[in-house]
């Protein structure tokens, strides 16, 4: 449980140069089936992925992308996701696409992989998100919402400055301060 809860604190998000080596498809089903472990508001599982380590289909996808991110990686994750109603016309594709990616980045660290949720370069009004789609061969009524390059990092992972525990954290109440625990 410790190396688990290590492994998810000391994840970051990589958006450097990757190492051409390949990632061997036995890896990458392990990340596809870590993302498809995820929670599903109620089991609706509108979440959908497809994992690509052809080059010329990345080369294709990366074609579409601007500004460009993750070109030298040697794998790539679409996460795709179906509006589906779940519950008293609630739907939670959001929240299921969301649970599936965190799985797939701490499965990505956990075999020792860099990667990073990219989801803003192709969600905008320019419809990076559906040109990748149909390259893809993706029917209209999903939407790809996310790409997570897969590879090994060429350079040292930088770590976003985290606030303190305090600052973000408390137990009983908004900003509650008790003693620490232990004491």
């Amino acid at each position: 449980m410790e190396d688990f809860i290590d492994i998810l604190t000391h994840r970051s998000s990589y958006r450097g140069r990757y190492d051409s080596i390949p990632v061997p498809r036995e890896d990458l089903r392990k990340i596809l089936e870590a993302g498809l472990a995820a929670p599903s508001g109620c089991n609706k599982q509108t979440t959908s992925l497809i994992a690509i380590d052809d080059i010329d289909i990345l080369r294709q996808l990366h074609a579409k992308i601007h500004p460009p991110i993750g070109t030298t990686a040697p794998a790539m994750i679409c996460v795709l996701t179906k509006r589906i109603v779940a519950y008293r016309d609630r739907c939670y594709s959001i929240q299921d696409y969301s649970a599936a990616i965190m799985s797939m980045l701490i499965a990505c660290e956990a075999l020792g992989y860099s990667t990073c949720w990219i989801e803003g370069h192709i969600t905008d009004e320019d419809q990076i998100g559906r040109q990748m789609a149909d390259i893809l061969g993706v029917p209209s009524e999903y939407e790809l919402v996310c790409f997570l390059p897969i590879g090994i990092a060429s350079e040292p992972s930088s770590f976003a400055k985290k606030m303190p525990f305090e600052k973000r954290a408390w137990f009983n109440g908004y900003e509650q301060s008790e003693a620490p625990l232990g004491k």
